[in-house]
């Protein structure tokens, strides 16, 4: 065992023609492995498809994949999942952070978070047990020996002879993931999320979580219905799409900055310290957003020192302390009177503030689990984001109003507020071509006719009818009032919009 070529590679098989859906298997692990109340780390699920009278009955055990290109590993900022020489994904509660990435990384939904000790947790082959020559809980308890655990990579063995020798499928191949699991005589619809219908009640239960959304267009066939399962809540909230938001507001601040003189932004401290202000404010609340979201935010640190190279948590934390090193220091060259440094400054702050903005559609692209943050075009629909909120910033700061600089500043404002209005159908031409995705950014589109369109039509109209200077009333008190109001409804909105997206993204199941 001492070569890594000689270990064995661990792999799963369930045989589904055997399964009598007992749940002991799912007793069993939560004994063996202290699992706690409501949470799982292998479960039975129940379809029945057919109608009255000719129903049949199918079960499909659930669990971790132990994929040899697990997400779950990729995207863990504190390196706490790692891939075992004997293919086990296993995790290590003492570093986990309780962040929540992996949860929307797996596409299977077999990790979930411990309340009482703030980590997550998922099945780990039994590896106390397997390292001592003894088989999995699961695999024990099971009376029919439907679950068959062993060394995939041995020609001989048992599993290898099933995986040879029968026919079998194996969980969202599409994801890329590899699994080890594979499943003999499943039915497809059980191991595709979402597809059959489920009813307010489970046989023996209420449902544990509310009932998925689904649009119109996505019903699903009467003759499939899921009559139990376990309840797997949405694990990212408020903190995220507050986050994504203030993130946006400090980038397009620095965005902006270096473009203020040509947009007709008067000469003084509030050209020169304003945007710079903005954004170390925005960073600050940033930082303290990501922090406090996490189960165990007093290990926040080793995301900066010990942290995965290979996640965006991590490259986003060194986008977050470049920036605010760059910002500082033009702040502190304005303060020594070193302007042409500090105007210098903001230019070289540019694209740190593009990654700043755009370094989390490189993060949710590691979130495989959930279809709608994949789309290829959401780098563009941040920074585009990032761009309205500097041109928010620059019609609130005091401008030339003779100048016409004052009309190129409302023209950028309308152009960005256009932009961003329209990315939405650009970032659905980019999605994956799964009825994940069309689910997913349908709830999406619904969400946001309900809650921003209006938002985006009041900002609008606020800022083209009375810009920079009221024609009608000849002064420049009601302008002022006007923009800060459209300012107001620009936040607003895209608070809105991120929250939505953040929502929807999690409203599509996927186990």
């Amino acid at each position: 065992m001492a070569d890594g070529a000689s270990r064995p590679k661990f792999a799963f098989v369930i045989d589904q023609r055997k399964c009598i859906g007992c749940h002991a298997c799912t007793v069993a692990c939560k004994q063996e492995n202290a699992v706690p109340l409501a949470k799982f780390r292998t479960w039975v699920k129940y379809v029945e498809k057919g109608a009255y009278p000719s129903v049949k009955r199918h079960f499909t055990v659930l669990r971790c994949n132990h994929c040899d290109a697990a997400p779950c590993v990729e995207i863990c900022p504190v390196i706490a999942l790692h891939k075992r020489p004997d293919a086990i994904v296993d995790l290590d509660r003492d570093r986990c952070i309780g962040c929540r990435a992996c949860m929307q990384a797996c596409p299977y939904d077999a990790l979930y978070l411990n309340e009482d000790s703030g980590v997550a947790e998922k099945c780990h082959y039994c590896a106390h047990r397997t390292e001592v020559g003894l088989e999995p809980a699961c695999v024990v308890v099971c009376p029919e020996r439907a679950i068959v655990a062993g060394d995939a990579s041995d020609p001989e063995s048992p599993i290898s002879k099933l995986i040879r020798d029968e026919k079998t499928s194996q969980r969202r191949l599409e994801k890329g993931t590899k699994p080890r699991l594979w499943y003999i005589d499943a039915l497809p619809e059980a191991l595709e999320p979402g597809k059959p219908a489920e009813s307010s009640m489970y046989m023996w239960s209420e449902r544990p979580t509310p009932q998925p959304v689904i649009p119109p267009g996505f019903e699903p066939p009467p003759d499939l219905l899921t009559t139990l399962d376990v309840g797997h809540a949405p694990q990212w909230g408020w903190h995220i799409w507050t986050y994504l938001l203030t993130k946006n507001v400090g980038a397009g601040a620095a965005i902006v900055a270096p473009f203020l003189a040509m947009l007709g932004v008067r000469e003084g401290a509030a050209r020169d310290y304003v945007p710079e202000i903005v954004a170390l404010v925005m960073l600050v609340v940033t930082t303290i957003l990501l922090v406090h979201d996490l189960g165990r935010p007093e290990r926040f640190l080793k995301v900066v020192f010990a942290g995965n190279s290979k996640s965006w948590l991590v490259k986003g934390g060194w986008f977050l302390t470049a920036f605010g090193v760059l910002v500082t220091a033009n702040i502190a060259f304005r303060l020594l009177g070193m302007h042409a440094a500090a105007d210098a400054g903001r230019w070289i702050t540019i694209p740190f503030g593009v990654m700043l903005s755009g370094y989390s559609a490189f993060l949710f692209a590691q979130c495989r689990a959930r279809d709608l943050w994949l789309s290829k075009a959401l780098f563009l629909s941040l920074v585009t984001e990032a761009a309205l909120c500097g041109a928010t910033l620059a019609i609130l700061l005091p401008g030339e109003f003779e100048s016409g600089a004052s009309v190129v500043r409302l023209g950028v404002f309308v152009a960005a507020l256009c932009a961003v209005a329209f990315m939405p159908f650009v970032d659905a031409k980019f999605l994956p071509k799964t009825d994940h995705a069309r689910r997913a950014h349908a709830i999406f589109r619904t969400a946001m006719a309900r809650e921003a369109h209006t938002i985006w039509l009041l900002a609008a109209l606020l800022c083209a009818s009375l810009g920079d200077r009221s024609v009608l009333f000849g002064t420049t008190v009601l302008p002022v009032v006007a923009n800060a109001l459209a300012a107001g409804f620009i936040v607003l909105a895209l608070l809105l919009r991120g929250r939505a997206w953040i929502r929807a993204g999690q409203a599509v199941p996927i186990s």
